[in-house]
């Protein structure tokens, strides 16, 4: 008789925990001492990161997950399939109204989001749970710009 096997271990979110925790620890937010690192999982499995970066011509910066979209993007991804926001506060840190579109154009309405504090998962989320009847790309003309 063999002893069951134990609960296999996302390694998703494992991955994305650590990239965020990972990138947060390089935050520049000296004006607000608020780093926040945000991991995202594309299409083919890749992880990409980004931290927040605050500029002293308040509200310029960016936020960590502009920063991890914009890496996807670089990286040849083009589809979020999980995204984990990491961030140390008494309640859980979700995307501001701003990053949620920015997720929207490039996730679904099922789309896991994540909050995380540095001991682990707080909360979860979809995207449509945060970001309802939203607008997206798909009601746009179809040559409403040039993809090449």
């Amino acid at each position: 008789m063999t002893a069951p096997a134990a609960p296999a271990k996302n390694p998703d979110l494992d991955a994305l925990f650590a990239a965020a925790s990972a990138v947060r620890a390089r935050a520049h937010a000296p004006y607000s001492g608020f780093s926040v690192g945000a991991a995202l999982a594309d299409e083919a499995g890749r992880v990409h990161a980004g931290c927040n970066v605050e500029n002293a011509a308040y509200p310029v910066g960016t936020c960590a997950e502009a920063g991890a979209i914009a890496a996807m993007i670089a990286g040849g991804g083009r589809r979020i399939r999980a995204i984990l926001i990491l961030a140390d506060s008494p309640a859980p840190v979700t995307p501001c109204g701003a990053c949620r579109q920015r997720i929207r154009e490039f996730a679904g309405p099922d789309t896991p989001i994540l909050a995380a504090g540095p001991e682990g998962i707080r909360a979860r989320f979809t995207l449509e749970a945060l970001l309802p009847a939203s607008f997206g790309p798909e009601h746009l003309p179809e040559h409403t710009f040039d993809a090449e």
